[in-house]
Parts: C-alpha cells; sequence; structure tokens
C-alpha cells in the first residue's frame, strides 16, 4: 500500500517571534501583538514567556495585563508578517508545489514525490526547519504522516521547535490516546458534549457505530467515525474557490449585557481580521449571525461599495448588532462573515499566503 508523505508546518508564536526577533528590546520578554488594554483590545499573539502567565491569543488585553503586569503590548504589522509568510512559501516551493497554506503561519505540504528526490519526509522537514532558522532566524515545528488530520496534530506536540512523526502503523493507537479535546474540529461545545456521553479520548469515541455517532453528532459524525480510525483522504489544495471567511462563537452562558456582546464580537472581528490578513483578501459584504437562547437564528448583513478594510469591520458589526432585534433576549452564539470578495480570474483564488 502506498501512502502519502504531508507535512504541517506551524510557525512558533509567529507574529511575536518576528517582534522579538526583529526588536531586541523584546526579547527574553513577555510580549503581546495585539491591542491595548484601555482600548478594549484583544491578544492575537503571545510570546512564549507571556504564554508562561497563562496568555493566550483571543485573550482580552486587559486580562492578559491582570495575569503579567509587566507584559509588553506591540501593535501588529500585517504587511510585515506577509512579508516573511512570502519567504517562508519561498522556501516551501523548493521541495513541492503542493501547499495549502491555512493562515500566514501554517501549512500543510504534500512531499510524497518530492522535487528533489529527498524521498524521506522526515529529512525534507528538517530542511525546512532549517532553512526557516538559518535564513529568517525564526523557528517552526513540523508534523509528519500520512494524512492531514494527524499531521496538523503532531506539529504542536513537542512545540517550540519540534518535529514529530506519526508513521502509519502508529495512527490509529496515537488517536485512541488522544484526548478529545486535542482532536481537531472539536470545539468546547462539543468536547463538553462528548464528556457528557462519556466520550473523553479516542478510543472512546471508537466505541461508537457510525450511526450513533450521526444520531449524537450529525453528518459531522461521519468524519469522526472515520477520522478515529486513522482515515482521512482529503488532499493537499493548492487551489480552492473563496466565498466567505468568517468566526464564530458559542458561549457557555447566555448574554444579557450589551457590554458583554460587544467584547464577545470583538473576540470574533479579531479572527476574521487575522484571517482576512493571512489571505490578503477584502470583502464587500459583512455578516452578522445571532443565535439565540431559544435556538432561533438570525442574520444580517450589510454591503459596502468599497472594499471593506480591516478596522472597519467591527463598526459595522456593531452597527448591525444594534439593529438586530435582541429586544432582552439572552443571546447564546455570535459570529461574523465577511463575502462579496473581488473576482478573480476563473472565480479561483490561489491560496498564496506565503
Amino acid at each position: 500500500m502506498t501512502f502519502r508523505k504531508i507535512i504541517h508546518v506551524d510557525m512558533d508564536a509567529f507574529y511575536a517571534s518576528i517582534e522579538q526577533r526583529d526588536n531586541p528590546q523584546y526579547r527574553n520578554r513577555p510580549i503581546v501583538v495585539g491591542g491595548l488594554p484601555d482600548q478594549r483590545g484583544v491578544v492575537a499573539a503571545a510570546s512564549y514567556e507571556a504564554r508562561a502567565f497563562g496568555i493566550h491569543s483571543a485573550m482580552s488585553s486587559r486580562r492578559a495585563l491582570e495575569l503579567c503586569p509587566e507584559i509588553i503590548f506591540v501593535r501588529p504589522r500585517f504587511e510585515i508578517y506577509k512579508q516573511v509568510s512570502n519567504a517562508i512559501r519561498s522556501i516551501f516551493s523548493r521541495y513541492t508545489d503542493l501547499i495549502e497554506p491555512l493562515s500566514l503561519d501554517e501549512a500543510y505540504l504534500d512531499v510524497t514525490q518530492d522535487k528533489l528526490a529527498i524521498g524521506s519526509a522526515i529529512d525534507i522537514a528538517m530542511e525546512i526547519k532549517k532553512s526557516i532558522h538559518s535564513e529568517l532566524n525564526l523557528t517552526a515545528s513540523a508534523g509528519i504522516s500520512t494524512n492531514k488530520f494527524v499531521a496538523k496534530i503532531a506539529s504542536d506536540i513537542n512545540k517550540p521547535d519540534g518535529l514529530t512523526f506519526i508513521g502509519p502503523s502508529k495512527i490509529e493507537s496515537f488517536i485512541e490516546h488522544l484526548a478529545i479535546e486535542k482532536f481537531h474540529g472539536v470545539g468546547k461545545v462539543t468536547a463538553s458534549k462528548m464528556k457528557g456521553l462519556n466520550i473523553f479520548n479516542g478510543a472512546d469515541l471508537k466505541r461508537l457505530s457510525r450511526q450513533q455517532l450521526i444520531q449524537y453528532f450529525g453528518k459531522v459524525g461521519n468524519f469522526y467515525y472515520d477520522i478515529v480510525r486513522g482515515i482521512d483522504n482529503r488532499p493537499v489544495e493548492p487551489y480552492r474557490e473563496l466565498k466567505s471567511i468568517g468566526a464564530e462563537d458559542t458561549f457557555k452562558e447566555d448574554l444579557y449585557d450589551v457590554s458583554l456582546m460587544l467584547h464577545e464580537l470583538n473576540i470574533i472581528v479579531s479572527k476574521v481580521q487575522r484571517r482576512l490578513a493571512s489571505k490578503q483578501v477584502k470583502g464587500h459584504t459583512v455578516t452578522l449571525k445571532i443565535k439565540f437562547s431559544d435556538f432561533k437564528q438570525i442574520t444580517r448583513n450589510y454591503t459596502h461599495v468599497a472594499p471593506i478594510q480591516l478596522e472597519e469591520i467591527e463598526q459595522f458589526a456593531i452597527d448591525l448588532l444594534k439593529q438586530a432585534p435582541i429586544d432582552g433576549k439572552g443571546i447564546r452564539l455570535l459570529g461574523v462573515t465577511i463575502s462579496n470578495f473581488n473576482p478573480y480570474k476563473n472565480n479561483l483564488y490561489q491560496l498564496s499566503l506565503f
């Protein structure tokens, strides 16, 4: 049987590492890239020194300051980050043209047939990591396996500067021992539901039949059934039709306070901004999704004549929220999506994030 050779490369604390590289005064210091606390800012990235205090991306800057009073806040420089990403993409392309970027700082590579005929995916990953370090003075972690799901999880195991290989004979055992929270695509809400069904790891998930998983989780149950058995046939896709970019969050407790809604909206918008920046696109339509405590759902959207700038998204989303018929109802979910991108040749967008 012939197996694919998939590498998932994930840069280590990408934005923060670039700032520490370019600014000696930030080195070995706890820093976050993001907005300021007094402006309801959100952490976009945290250095490993900051993470030691429990600070992480999407956390409010105010909370980050509470956890680490000596934290240094740095404004993001997306143009610089994109330039570095282009250099990383250039390194990847030495080995393969099958590159699927997920964001500015991570990508899948299919090196089943690599350009340099090296053959070993482990050796290729090591060379990529070495080149990133020597040419860009940054570190990356790599996961290597026969499919995208396992490669992505593997890249996170030995961070920073890690390299983890999960071979074909080890995949099922690896997934069986994997905590359910570590499954890529299983969020907090789904993880909580799984635990309520006594599903705590891959082995627990594997005990359920396909029919049971579909009954509990809908169509995604098919994915869970296959993935826990190491089955993931998704190819690395350099080209993809781009229709929308968004983010949403389901809250542990329903929101009634408008200030809390605005805070959560700020976090969601920050995620959307990062994803748009990584894909280097701008859309004309912003859509706000609201799900109430009774599970009824509404959407409101606004289309702008000119492409919507990153800094404009939050205000448009706030305006849509203010216009929505909330009337004291509890909100369990908010989502923001940008769509209606400028047309591209053949309606295809090449993911040239790097």
